[in-house]
């Protein structure tokens, strides 16, 4: 590139969190925390059992509270002191934020945050356990504010429309199999610059695009470098 780009955008997965010690449920037997996804992470489940649903999170959102950012976190929020930088995150951790990051937009939720089961919008803090008998003030039962499978993802729109206005788009950490989310990159110009860090990337590179085969703090020490040069 001749020139700095004004906006950055980020589309970052359960890589950049896995450096953080958090487990992903894409790991390789394919269980998250040793339950397979049905169990614990559809509508479904959540009728049938809601007490090892809730355990599952409340475990997750322990598990969050003893982990920090990483380097590759990191470097993505001092970005900011460079450029306009904005991410469209699948993780449910805030781990970019706790970095640093001012613009994250969540795909599948926030763990930090409940709502009740009859209610998408209506949005809670919640940093401890979560149990049946816990209810908004009108009395609803409340629930994790993660977007499990099978449900709709309504930051969709929003994402797609961030993808839009992007300079250069860094794909970090996801290796781009779970839709919707997969096809955002699709959004993007055709000729702006991709970067895509991934141990594992399931596409080749083009024109457009650059493969960092590598973890996420590793693809994004180089990346830094890269992009301050230009």
């Amino acid at each position: 590139m001749s020139s700095k780009p004004s906006k950055i955008v980020v589309l970052s997965g359960a890589g950049i969190s896995a450096e953080s010690g958090l487990k992903t449920f894409r790991d390789a037997d394919g269980l998250w925390e040793g339950h397979d996804v049905t169990e614990v992470a559809t509508p479904q489940a959540f009728e049938a059992n809601p007490h090892l649903v809730l355990d599952f999170y409340n475990q997750r959102r322990r598990q969050l509270k003893t982990v920090k950012p990483n380097t590759a976190h990191q470097i993505l929020a001092d970005l900011e002191a460079y450029f306009d930088i904005e991410i469209v995150t699948q993780n449910v951790d805030n781990l970019h934020e706790s970095a640093g990051s001012t613009k994250v937009t969540h795909l599948h939720g926030e763990l930090f945050k409940v709502r009740p089961v009859n209610n998408p919008n209506h949005l809670i803090e919640w940093k401890d356990d979560l149990q049946m008998g816990d209810t908004d003030e009108k009395g609803n039962q409340l629930r994790p504010h993660v977007v499990w499978f099978g449900e709709a993802v309504p930051m969709m729109q929003n994402a797609i429309e961030i993808v839009k206005t992007a300079d250069v788009l860094i794909v970090i950490g996801t290796s781009l199999q779970v839709y919707p989310a997969a096809g955002l990159m699709d959004y993007a110009h055709q000729d702006i610059p991709i970067y895509l860090i991934d141990p594992k990337p399931g596409i080749n590179e083009s024109e457009n695009l650059r493969i960092f085969a590598t973890s996420a703090t590793a693809g994004m020490q180089k990346l830094k470098s890269i992009l301050l040069k230009n």
